[in-house]
């Protein structure tokens, strides 16, 4: 459970003090989130201590998201001990398996082990389509195996929203998720955008898409929305703190 109230404000973290749990693995995350900062609040990264998986197939990668999910709760226990005001979920995989329902449980049961709210990737999306107005069909660009691009479909289609198309990109471990060069990732957002979706859409929080995909809003005329970018932008505003950050996409600069 967290620690008694602090007795006087954080020195640099006078806002919020941001718990942030991500897997041992990802390389992309804790740098994203620390660019999207705002003044007064402060990220403490709690890693998630996993193997870096071999994903060579659906089984395998559906095996390893679940190894992370399992030791999520370890991860809670350490950042706990810095007293944090909230905590924000740094992994997007998990936190859309079993669709709207088991995404629901999954972030209840974290937030009642830590008592504290929690916020997770998939439900920044939904916040994030509220926000921007007019989405129902997307398509998404991700790091995974089908098996877990289906979960992302299931949990989009609970919350009325269609996934029109999906790449895999089928990374062979975690940290190769890191490794993707942008210029495949620009190559892959042209190959999914459609004159019949609204929004384009990347999950995999160790894609490193914070900047493509705000350069992709100009040049393709509609939401570009990565996945970080999002639950930052999300774990702000439930916080109550507005300020606007330039450089990354209309979230951040306009909502």
């Amino acid at each position: 459970m967290p620690l008694k109230p602090r007795p006087a404000p954080d020195a640099l973290g006078h806002r919020k003090l941001f718990g942030v749990l991500g897997p041992s693995t990802n390389t992309v995350v804790q740098p994203d989130f620390d660019d999207l900062r705002v003044r007064g609040v402060t990220n403490h990264y709690s890693r998630i201590v996993v193997e870096d998986a071999q994903a060579i197939s659906d089984e395998t990668f559906m095996a390893g998201t679940l190894e992370i999910s399992r030791n999520t709760l370890d991860a809670v226990r350490g950042v706990l001990t810095c007293n944090p005001d909230y905590l924000v979920m740094g992994m997007s995989a998990v936190t859309f398996y079993g669709g709207a329902e088991g995404a629901e449980k999954w972030r209840a049961n974290i937030e009642a082990e830590a008592g504290l709210k929690l916020c997770t990737g998939s439900q920044s999306l939904i916040e994030a389509f509220g926000a921007y107005g007019g989405i129902k069909k997307i398509v998404v660009l991700s790091p995974y195996y089908p098996s877990a691009n289906a979960h992302v479909a299931h949990f989009m289609s609970d919350h009325g929203i269609e996934v029109v198309r999906d790449t895999c990109l089928r990374c062979p471990s975690w940290t190769a998720i890191a490794q993707v060069p942008t210029s495949e990732l620009r190559d892959e957002l042209q190959k999914l955008d459609g004159d019949d979706v609204d929004a384009i859409v990347q999950v995999g929080t160790n894609l490193s898409m914070i900047r493509l995909a705000a350069a992709a809003e100009l040049y393709l005329g509609k939401p570009v929305i990565a996945i970080n970018t999002a639950t930052y932008w999300n774990a702000l505003r439930q916080n109550g703190i507005t300020d606007q950050v330039p450089g990354f996409g209309r979230l951040m600069e306009d909502f």
